[in-house]
């Protein structure tokens, strides 16, 4: 089953017309990117968009051969006109299948927004999944949805649409994930393809064609990834973001809740409230037997506060203590941490504080506290294939 996909972008494009924004303002040459349609071996047309007929043309194909039009979410602004000879565009029930002369079988899936995805089935056996933006499938039960060769779906817009997929077994290591509706919310270029490549997905030029169930070189989700940041960087969001598309993640706080701390508990609230409904949450400080278990992924929100807990339950900030055995045991500590981290079959984000680029502190035990804490982060950036470190919101690879 061949796709070409005419356009890639958010139903109003990209850029959008009048907008000023950043990532409008770069969105130019192969980043330009016309509102998502897919034309399925050049008989089915999923979406009919302005301009679909010399978007074909581009691409080397023709829509002489189209037999069904099927719109997948509701269009906003004047009519599209059809071009002529092209049947009238429609939508199929929720839970409906379409059965095509051509040998294509389109089953209309039900979503928790606006609109229908399609599941469509080849006629050589393999299946594509084609997603609306701003939507993600409802109802999916474990065992009654196939395995998908290939998934087109609003992956910046809606990861968890990956999330639930994966959750009922529906994508793999080898589906090859597409993103589409891409609209002005993540500049383009290596920005986009980092974002994308954190949860397995890519994104392809407006007019690229692809076969469904060929081995493409699907980006492969790092399993431990180190996320560091001063104060307010936005570490915390990037770690967050890199595990949103999969299901059952454990987040583990170190702070505790520190009872009476208003500040803490608004802090704490805030962090609550943007992640997933799906995620647990565990308040721990032992992270060693977390790492050693088998389990879904873990995001680790903080290495710094595990330190401060390590350092106190040493008594490394009284001088004496630290030199009488306190420093032999936090340094054991560090090593097993990171031998758990290094031993670990679990998908692992870890987020900690950048301290060493600041204020030299006041005090001999802040002072301790930085340097370990700078050990400590370079102990686990070792044992990571994925290290970044987030300034003003933006992150920079500095491995993997």
């Amino acid at each position: 089953m061949e796709l070409t996909l005419l356009g890639t972008g958010a139903p109003a494009g990209l850029p959008r017309l009048d907008c000023l924004c950043a990532a409008c303002a770069v969105s130019l040459g192969v980043d330009a990117r016309a509102a998502t349609a897919v034309l399925v071996d050049g008989t089915l047309l999923l979406d009919l968009t302005p301009g679909a007929a010399f978007a074909a043309a581009r691409a080397g194909h023709s829509l002489g051969g189209v037999r069904q039009v099927l719109l997948s979410h509701p269009h906003d602004g004047p009519a599209v006109e059809v071009p002529a000879g092209l049947p009238q565009p429609g939508r199929v029930p929720d839970g409906r299948e379409l059965a095509l002369l051509t040998g294509h079988r389109v089953r209309a899936v039900a979503m928790d927004a606006p609109g229908t995805g399609y599941a469509v089935t080849g006629p050589d056996g393999q299946r594509m999944l084609y997603l609306p933006p701003g939507g993600a499938p409802a109802g999916l039960e474990e065992g009654a949805v196939p395995s998908y060769d290939m998934v087109l779906a609003d992956v910046v817009g809606r990861p968890d649409a990956l999330a639930k997929l994966r959750a009922v077994g529906a994508m793999g290591p080898a589906t090859d994930v597409i993103a589409v509706h891409l609209d002005h919310d993540v500049a383009p270029g290596a920005e986009l393809a980092r974002r994308l490549a954190a949860v397995g997905a890519r994104a392809v030029p407006d007019g690229t064609t692809l076969t469904v169930g060929v081995y493409e070189d699907v980006p492969d989700v790092p399993r431990r990834t180190l996320v560091l940041g001063g104060a307010r960087s936005g570490k915390s969001v990037e770690a967050e973001r890199r595990l949103e598309a999969f299901p059952d993640v454990l987040y583990v706080a170190t702070g505790g809740s520190r009872n009476g701390d208003t500040e803490w508990a608004s802090r704490v609230s805030t962090h609550r409230e943007r992640r997933p409904g799906s995620w647990r949450t565990a308040e721990t400080c032992d992270l060693v037997p977390l790492l050693a278990e088998d389990g879904p992924p873990l995001l680790i929100d903080c290495l710094s506060l595990w330190l401060t807990d390590a350092m106190d339950s040493v008594g490394a900030w009284d001088d004496t203590e630290w030199g009488d055995g306190g420093e032999r045991k936090l340094r054991e500590r560090v090593r097993e941490l990171t031998a758990a981290v290094r031993a670990t079959r679990r998908t692992l984000v870890a987020v900690s504080n950048e301290v060493g680029s600041g204020i030299v502190p006041a005090t001999a035990s802040g002072r301790r506290y930085r340097d370990e804490l700078g050990r400590l982060n370079a102990a686990i950036a070792g044992e990571c294939e994925h290290v970044l470190l987030v300034v003003a919101g933006q992150a920079l690879t500095l491995r993997g």
